[in-house]
């Protein structure tokens, strides 16, 4: 795309900044910090192919998984602040400092909020081969034989779903932990894990084609893709309410216009009939929210986490 396209994103914010050269200036890199085959990767990989065309550069997908995101979120912490590297992540970004040991950068200090991408719901699921078919049915099973029944997880914010499951249905099972969905949600299909939590998006295609059984959604009312599947609290889970979400962030220093100008880009990406048809067939909401918005949700989400945290519903590991 020619440099006056380019240039006519950042125009259009009219600030004294864009005296500055245009942006972007070369390749821009999204870093997901979990393993391939996930939803965070499948959000922005769809999201990257709507990016191109209007930033005018190649926008490339990089997964660094482990330690529940912190790997790849370091190395976007110690990035440049130029606009070239940003990190895609879940709602765990902010409940890492509270459940992670030298967690090697705070996520508040460190980051530059850009846009928030996607609220969803997250659910309950089970391995077709599962002797229970409902949550009341696992819950039962799970009394009948404490500790027998495992459920999988790939970051902290999951882990808290699965924990604050088994506290309020007062059942004791065994978290398994992995480094991303793909190869959790592979575990699950091949029947090796009986139950997991996911996110919709990387959940959605593996329900429908009837490889792994929707026990219950997360939130306090259906999910219009999974209508015939209960909420938790309808389950009987009374209580259980919870959301995850997707984030995109910049190391800290990330000039405001960049940021501003991103979150337009990311807009105009998702009113793009292919990429928007595509993430809503995935169980993705898109209503993405600016760099202020989303820095007010980072902050409300560490408030939440930090008395979650004194409450003892996270347990720092060791």
């Amino acid at each position: 795309m020619p440099l006056p396209r380019r240039a006519l994103l950042l125009s259009a914010l009219a600030s004294p900044a864009l005296a500055q050269p245009a942006w972007p200036q070369r390749p821009v890199r999204l870093l997901v910090p979990y393993a391939p085959g996930g939803g965070t990767d499948a959000f922005a990989r769809t999201l990257a192919e709507g990016l191109r065309p209007i930033l005018g550069q190649q926008v490339l997908v990089e997964n660094r998984a482990g330690a529940n995101g912190a790997i790849g979120s370091e190395m976007v912490a110690r990035g440049d602040a130029d606009g070239h590297l940003f990190l895609v992540d879940t709602g765990a970004h902010t409940m890492n400092p509270y459940v992670m040991p030298q967690l090697p950068f705070q996520p508040l200090r460190d980051f530059t909020a850009v846009a928030l991408l996607s609220r969803f719901p997250m659910l309950l699921a089970a391995t077709a081969a599962a002797p229970y078919a409902t949550a009341t049915q696992l819950v039962a099973a799970a009394k009948a034989a404490p500790g027998s029944i495992g459920f999988g997880t790939t970051d902290a914010a999951i882990s808290y779903a699965g924990n604050l499951f088994c506290r309020l249905a007062g059942v004791q099972m065994v978290e398994v932990t992995y480094r991303g969905a793909g190869p959790m949600l592979n575990d699950l299909i091949a029947g090796h894990l009986p139950t997991s939590w996911n996110s919709t998006v990387a959940a959605l295609p593996h329900i429908q084609g009837g490889r792994i059984r929707a026990l219950g959604v997360t939130t306090a009312t259906r999910s219009s893709l999974l209508p015939e599947v209960p909420t938790l609290a309808e389950a009987g889970i009374p209580g259980y309410e919870f959301a995850g979400w997707y984030g995109m962030l910049g190391p800290a220093g990330l000039p405001p216009a960049i940021a501003t100008a991103m979150h337009a880009a990311i807009a105009r990406a998702l009113q793009g009939a292919g990429v928007r048809d595509r993430l809503l067939r995935i169980g993705a909401d898109l209503g993405a929210l600016g760099p202020a918005e989303f820095e007010a949700l980072r902050r409300q989400e560490d408030t939440r986490w930090a008395q979650a945290a004194r409450d003892g519903l996270i347990v720092k590991a060791q």
